[in-house]
């Protein structure tokens, strides 16, 4: 009830949200934004279009995916879709105060670099997915009527209002509903003295000893020690709703305070500060801020994608990419701080950036625009 409580908090904003741009589109704002746009996303392998969802994004991951299905072209919708996850949206905010207030002693320069974060990896990803064969080729040409500025008809924004809020209650009452229970019965129950019962203490529930299992995978990220099965396990909890990731620190760290932790988490700064290390805490939130998002935007993103394979795709992409990202930052910057040494991830860390340049400044896939140019030859010599 509480992971989907937590989702549907957000309705009656999202509702004002879908009744602006739906004005906006109404007005004929939107179609000239995209056609302005254009000429900048292209040099990135996107389409014009494409910033719609990614402005939408900045409120909600949800409808910033749902936004990308005015995309014609499947690649271009299908690389917009696996990018626009990667804007920090309304509901990553907490996770980015808290560390900003916990470790880095309030810099709004956190703040910061976590939009310019985010949009970096839509830029690099868009130029190394676009050398790819399922991906290649130049965005479809820009074609969209720029309809006259008029006032908005109210019919017209309260029935697109009412699908998009509509959509996106469904998913609150099935997939979001059905996952939140998963986590809820991870986090209430686990083994104690060798009998399966309900645990007052979360370190004592299969979430904590999933979490503790699974946290050395994390180790090169930085998330060691006693704070790494309450990351992982953190991350694992933001699934239901980033903003989660906020609230089960406050659980872990055994906060009973009357104050709401995502309005003010002060309370809980002296204990994350003790544990987080600056690069550590920037490696966990940067993982955080682009590895797969909350339940209702992979909703999104099974609906858009509208198959499976694809799917998994686009949310194995963005998990691999924080990871290869959070483990560059840790290892590198480290060595500046003393949280990391020179060793094996040290390595790996030079490998992987190694080949991000790489993938970024290779020749890309020409097969098709080769096949164009020599099936007009032909036609041509015929």
């Amino acid at each position: 009830v509480a992971g989907v409580g937590a989702v549907l908090g957000f309705v009656p904003q999202m509702l004002v949200l879908f009744f602006l741009l739906a004005v906006l589109e109404d007005v004929g704002y939107m179609a000239r934004v995209a056609f302005i746009m254009d000429r900048i996303f292209r040099r990135f392998g996107l389409s014009g279009k494409s910033f719609i969802p990614m402005l939408v994004a900045t409120g909600c991951g949800v409808p910033g995916i749902m936004a990308s299905r005015t995309i014609e072209q499947d690649r271009d919708r299908k690389m917009t879709i696996m990018t626009t996850g990667f804007i920090p949206c309304g509901a990553k905010m907490p996770i980015i105060g808290l560390f900003a207030g916990a470790v880095f002693g309030g810099s709004a320069l956190v703040a910061v670099s976590a939009f310019f974060i985010g949009i970096a990896a839509v830029v690099i990803s868009g130029i190394m997915l676009k050398k790819f064969k399922a991906f290649a080729g130049e965005p479809a040409p820009f074609v969209m009527e720029l309809p006259a500025y008029h006032a908005p008809s109210m019919s017209n924004v309260l029935r697109a209002t009412w699908e998009r809020g509509w959509s996106f209650i469904k998913r609150a009452g099935t997939i979001i509903l059905l996952s939140s229970i998963v986590l809820w019965l991870l986090q209430g129950y686990g083994v104690v003295d060798g009998v399966f019962q309900a645990v007052e203490d979360n370190n004592d529930s299969l979430l904590a000893s999933i979490g503790g299992a699974i946290a050395i995978i994390f180790a090169p990220l930085g998330w060691v020690g006693d704070m790494a099965w309450k990351a992982t396990t953190a991350t694992f909890t933001g699934l239901i709703a980033k903003e989660e990731v906020v609230n089960f620190f406050g659980v872990a760290y055994h906060y009973a305070g009357e104050a709401d932790l995502l309005e003010d988490a002060s309370d809980i700064y002296a204990a994350i500060g003790a544990e987080f290390g600056v690069m550590s805490a920037y490696s966990f939130m940067i993982f955080n801020l682009l590895c797969a998002p909350c339940f209702a935007a992979m909703g999104a993103i099974k609906r858009e994608m509208n198959n499976a394979k694809w799917t998994c795709g686009a949310i194995g992409y963005m998990c691999g990419f924080a990871y290869v990202i959070s483990l560059i930052v840790f290892q590198i910057g480290g060595l500046f701080t003393g949280e990391a040494s020179l060793g094996l991830g040290t390595a790996a860390a030079v490998v992987l950036l190694a080949g991000i340049l790489y993938l970024l400044f290779r020749k890309g896939y020409r097969g098709e625009s080769d096949g164009y140019r020599l099936t007009s030859v032909a036609a041509m010599r015929s």
